[in-house]
């Protein structure tokens, strides 16, 4: 079982790179999260945002397998505190199953992904900056699985 976050755009700032990775050596392997990246499709001023979404859907569906259990991150999905986070995180983890969060590209995520998707789960209210969402997936993680062992990390 591995849970992995599939994120549409490549070639991140430096200080995204350190911040995800920050948060990923801190877990263990057992807790561990993979970063795997789509490249953002061409998009061009005369262009439909459609076409783009349709292109990075094809490859995020191609990276996914019918097995995995899928999660989309999405303003109009369900809000998780980090406590309830981190159960549902240990829950996952116990079934069994491998797990990919997927992350859209600029334009949000094609409805195939959303129709694809076991559950969809929102961040925030706010829209955030799809790089900066790379670093609090992996920082709520590493929180969730410090709560889960009583670490001294996470204070409520």
């Amino acid at each position: 079982m591995k849970f992995s976050l599939l994120a549409v755009g490549t070639r991140m700032p430096d200080w995204v790179q350190a911040g995800v990775q920050e948060y990923l050596r801190r877990l263990p392997s057992d807790f561990g999260l993979q970063v795997h990246e789509i490249p953002l499709a061409r998009r061009s001023r005369n262009s439909a945002p459609g076409a783009a979404m349709a292109k990075e859907a094809e490859a995020i569906l191609a990276r996914t397998q019918r097995t995995d259990y899928l999660v989309t991150l999405d303003v109009q999905g369900r809000r998780l505190d980090t406590g309830a986070f981190s159960r549902r995180l240990d829950g996952l983890r116990q079934a069994g199953r491998d797990v990919v969060i997927v992350v859209g590209g600029p334009d949000g995520l094609d409805p195939q992904v959303l129709q694809r998707a076991d559950e969809s789960w929102s961040l925030s209210d706010l829209t955030l900056p799809h790089p900066l969402v790379r670093i609090v997936v992996a920082e709520q993680f590493y929180r969730a699985w410090s709560l889960l062992h009583n670490h001294p990390y996470h204070r409520e």
